[in-house]
Order: C-alpha cells, then sequence, then structure tokens
C-alpha cells in the first residue's frame, strides 16, 4: 500500500470518550486487550489519549497508538557524562536542560488483516507530523519502549536506542529526534 492509499483508504481518529472497541486482533494479547479493556480508563485518568485507524469505508478497525507525554532525562542515562554526551549532538550551550520533552508512543497495534502493508510506517509518520506541523506543543522527541520483535521496525524508520541499560529486558528504550525533520 502506497501512502496516497492509506490516506485513501483509511482515517486516524481519536478514540471517542466514552468509546469502547468491541474486537481487535492484532496477534499480541496484552496490545488487543489494551484496546478492548484499557484504553478509557487511561484516558479517563488522563495518562494517554489513543487513536484508532478505521477503514473509510467498513469502520474495521486497522491499527491503533496511544500517545502520552514523556521527557529525556538525566535520570535515563547511566551517568550525567552519558546524558552530556546525548545533548552535546543534539543541542547548542544555550539550550542545555536537565530533561527535554518527548511524546511517547505508549501501544502501535496492527490488526492481522492489515499486516505487512507499511500501515506502521505510516502511522509514525503521521505521529511525527503531527507534533512538527502545527505543533502542539513543545516537543523534541519521539520515545518508545520497543518490543524486542519490534525493534527493526524501529531502526527502519530511523530511531535509535537511548542508552545501553536495557540491552537484556523485553524491551529498549528508542527515540526519534523530531528536529531531523526540519
Amino acid at each position: 500500500m502506497t501512502r496516497q492509499e492509506f490516506q485513501d483508504r483509511c482515517r486516524v481518529r481519536k478514540l471517542s470518550i466514552g468509546e469502547s472497541i468491541v474486537t481487535f486482533d492484532c496477534g499480541d494479547d496484552d496490545l488487543n486487550d489494551f484496546l478492548i479493556n484499557e484504553a478509557k480508563n487511561f484516558r479517563d485518568a488522563l495518562l494517554s489519549v489513543t487513536y484508532v485507524v478505521e477503514d473509510k469505508q467498513t469502520y474495521d478497525i486497522l491499527a491503533y497508538f496511544s500517545l502520552s507525554n514523556d521527557k529525556i532525562s538525566i535520570s535515563d542515562f547511566e551517568n550525567k557524562t552519558e546524558f552530556n554526551r546525548f545533548r552535546k549532538h543534539k543541542f547548542v550551550n544555550e539550550k542545555r536542560l536537565r530533561s527535554y520533552p518527548a511524546i511517547k508512543i505508549g501501544r502501535l497495534a496492527i490488526a492481522t488483516s492489515a499486516q505487512h502493508q507499511s500501515i506502521g510506517t505510516y502511522l509514525l509518520e503521521f505521529i511525527e507530523d503531527y507534533f512538527i506541523i502545527d505543533n502542539k506543543s513543545g516537543c523534541r522527541f519521539i520515545t518508545v519502549d520497543a518490543y524486542i520483535n519490534a525493534i527493526p521496525f524501529y531502526i527502519k524508520n530511523n530511531y535509535q536506542f537511548l542508552n545501553n541499560d536495557d540491552e537484556d529486558k523485553k524491551t529498549r528504550v528508542m527515540y526519534f529526534d523530531l528536529a531531523s525533520l526540519l
């Protein structure tokens, strides 16, 4: 599917307050459960907002993602030297802060029927555009706790590892620098 076909076929919309999704299957029980049972609770508690990708003709949910505020800060690094090394390459001296604003992709899932059609890449581009075009708030980075099996997808989409502290974990913290799009 090309980007134009995606835009012609799909609509990205915020999950409405009180709206419930009855069925969704991406092949991962935890991701399915979040959309069906938890997304509403996270929104009600003001912890994240979930967006669904809907087929314009059938109204089937093809994918979803949830976003919440985040930051990259000194506490994300083993020591101050590592943090300084990170920010030295990103910011001029007067922009050196103790933390930098980010948006976290809390969940991103593609229905099994829609996998391998580049929808995930289009969603990352949608999120990037959402914070670059008509910037909603100060946001320099996109972060994600990537499942190990999703790491190649994020690397292909220019995400980098934040540090090496989580090399032996089930997820790895990765980030994308929105300034690379300017």
